[in-house]
Parts: C-alpha cells; sequence; structure tokens
C-alpha cells in the first residue's frame, strides 16, 4: 500500500533541493531577480500551494479530527511555520522588486529571506519526516490512509489545481542543474 505521507515525504525531496539552491543564490555576489522571481513562484505555488495545501487541507484536519489540537502541539507548530515560510516568501519577493527598482540596499533583505526560508523549511520537513508523519500513519485507518492518498494523487495530477507536481519538480530540477551542479 502507498502511504499518503511518502506521497509528502516525496515532495519534500524536492522542496529541500530548493531550499539548497537558495542557500546558493544567498552566497553569491550578484542577485539575479529574474531567477528570485522563479524560486518565489515555485514556493507559492508548489511548496506553498500544492504541498501545503495537502498538509492544511486534508493531512492537518484530520489529525485533528483524530484528536490532535490545531492550537497547540505538533499540527499547531506546522501551521505556524507555514505562516513563517509565506513571512520570508513575502519579504524575498517585495526585495526582489527593489532590486529591480535599483536599490542595491535591498540585497540584504532578500539574502536574509532566502537563508531564513532556507533554515526554517530544512527544520520544519525534519519534524514532519520524523515525528508528525509517524504519528500520522498511526492514526490513520487503511481506508482513511487509501483516501488520502488518492486524494493527495489527484492533487499532484494538477487536473483542477494548475501545473501538475511533475511540472513543478522540473522546474525547480533547472534551478538544480544552474546553481548546484558544476
Amino acid at each position: 500500500m502507498n502511504r499518503a505521507t511518502q506521497n509528502l515525504e516525496n515532495d519534500h525531496v524536492h522542496i529541500l533541493q530548493l531550499t539548497h539552491v537558495m542557500e546558493k543564490m544567498a552566497q553569491m555576489s550578484q542577485l539575479d531577480p529574474v531567477y528570485l522571481d522563479e524560486v518565489a513562484d515555485l514556493i507559492r505555488s508548489f511548496a506553498d500551494g500544492l504541498h501545503h495545501a495537502k498538509e492544511e487541507e486534508l493531512l492537518f484536519p484530520l489529525m485533528v479530527e483524530k484528536g490532535f489540537s490545531n492550537q497547540n502541539g505538533p499540527v499547531a507548530v506546522m501551521l505556524h511555520e507555514h505562516v513563517l515560510g509565506r513571512n520570508f516568501v513575502k519579504a524575498m519577493t517585495e526585495g526582489s522588486r527593489e532590486l529591480k527598482n535599483g536599490n542595491k540596499d535591498a540585497e540584504n533583505k532578500v539574502r536574509e529571506a532566502l537563508m531564513g526560508y532556507a533554515n526554517l523549511l530544512q527544520s520544519h520537513i525534519g519534524k514532519e519526516n520524523n515525528i508528525l508523519f509517524r504519528m500520522a500513519d498511526n492514526l490513520m485507518s487503511i481506508s482513511e490512509e487509501h483516501q488520502l492518498y488518492e486524494l493527495f494523487m489527484h492533487l499532484d495530477s494538477g487536473s483542477e489545481s494548475g501545473p501538475s507536481s511533475e511540472d513543478y519538480i522540473r522546474r525547480v530540477q533547472h534551478l538544480v542543474n544552474l546553481y548546484l551542479t558544476k
């Protein structure tokens, strides 16, 4: 049987690659606003739009239904960290816009946002993969697991939500090839 949480962990592989690209970008002497915008768009559409939607709209409500709190405890922490991540993306986007308008002072803002997001998500993903998802695996029935997995696969297909997860993964891989492959 395919585990629903394994689908989320598969997303994490590519999101982690994106965080490594972000770290590399932050270390470069010159920031390229075109690629900053591509990273921000991938975070908004793939990491937040598709992946976090699977968690926030499907997995977390099921966990709350099974007795977890969305006000405190592991689910609440993950939701809070999603908000923190969105704040880093907002700062990155604003900084990129300022760079395009000729404000070189915005480079520090962008670098801090890149590193802040990368560090946050690397820690966040570790907590989800090693703690939260194991809790979820233990509380779902086989039927719930199957239903959740099917919903995730439907979202991944892009049939209603726009591009498929494979489309996003190709875009991440393009950035990996540009920034991390020598």
